[in-house]
């Protein structure tokens, strides 16, 4: 039931002011974003690389107001570039963005999101690696779907997301899956109103499944975003019917959220990729991961209690 109320809270601008003048918020913050800069998270990505993990790296921000924004957020994931490139990591690392934060709801925005963004996936492409359009709420769909097709003409191993409380994702995913896309399959986490999205979990649960199997029977890339264990057994089991082998897939998780189970994936030879995000406007990225699971919002509140 609280999951609303924090995704509602998480477009507050009074409630981000309140939550980010708390002393302890940083350092519950910091479970889930480990650095502002791409200095901070290099150790991060080394890290995790040798332990024989792959990531995908997140530039946190988005409801951007002003163009000048977007030339930034696209000049921060072409520094992220560069370092890959020094580090040798881009066939480990890829990048996922958020149109949002390239000014996709600015005027013009759906050709000034597409300007901004192709630059970095023509770099990630120079080093080996690609990238990744994160889905964001419903009103966005039409044009990052577009934006995603348009990329593939020349880069087509960029990939997109898709949401599994929508119930246009089952159409989505049924065309994704039938040319060969990068897919990454996740539950949703946007206050989405009733006339679009299941409310409810069981109903998220049995469409994710549904849509996953669309997309281990297709002839896409399916990347499994999920932590939960019954998901991650039906999708091996899925995998299995299919006739997929091990490279053929992917499990995703966040960075801070269960990484024990990280560790175990891959030492079972399955590819497992860390969502790492960092950067300083981190507000709407963390409240959405206290609306996701309960566990993450018990932590936080804890955190206060005990050390504010």
């Amino acid at each position: 039931m609280l999951g609303p109320v924090i995704l509602a809270a998480s477009r507050s601008d009074r409630m981000r002011r309140l939550i980010s003048a708390a002393p302890v918020t940083k350092q519950v913050v910091d479970r889930f974003i480990p650095g502002e800069t791409v200095d901070d998270i290099v150790p991060i990505i080394e890290d995790l690389t040798a332990k024989g993990l792959e990531l995908t790296m997140d530039v946190v921000g988005e409801d951007i107001t002003r163009p000048e924004q977007a030339t930034a957020a696209r000049d921060a994931y072409l520094r992220l570039v560069d370092r890959l490139a020094e580090l040798q990591l881009g066939d480990r690392v890829e990048m996922s963005v958020k149109l949002s934060m390239f000014g996709q709801a600015l005027e013009g925005g759906h050709e000034l999101a597409l300007r901004n963004v192709r630059p970095v996936v023509e770099a990630a492409a120079a080093i080996g690696t690609t990238v990744t359009l994160d889905a964001e709420d419903h009103t966005t769909l039409d044009s990052m779907f577009a934006i995603h097709e348009e990329l593939r003409k020349n880069f087509p191993q960029t990939g997109c997301v898709i949401q599994a409380y929508l119930f246009r994702t089952e159409a989505d995913a049924r065309r994704l899956a039938a040319n060969g896309s990068r897919v990454r399959l996740v539950k949703g986490a946007y206050k989405e109103p009733a006339e679009v999205a299941h409310q409810r979990k069981h109903e998220i649960d049995k469409a994710y499944v549904r849509v996953l199997r669309t997309l281990m029977e297709g002839e896409g890339y399916p990347m499994i975003g999920s932590h939960d264990p019954r998901l991650i057994s039906v999708a091996q089991e899925l995998a299995r019917r299919a006739g997929r082998k091990l490279d053929e897939y992917e499990f995703q998780m966040l960075y801070g959220i269960r990484g024990e189970e990280h560790l175990r994936l891959a030492a079972e030879g399955h590819r497992m990729r860390v969502y790492t995000a960092y950067g300083t406007d981190w507000y709407g990225y963390f409240m959405r991961r206290l609306a996701e699971k309960p566990a993450n919002l018990r932590f936080f509140l804890r955190s206060m209690v005990s050390k504010g």
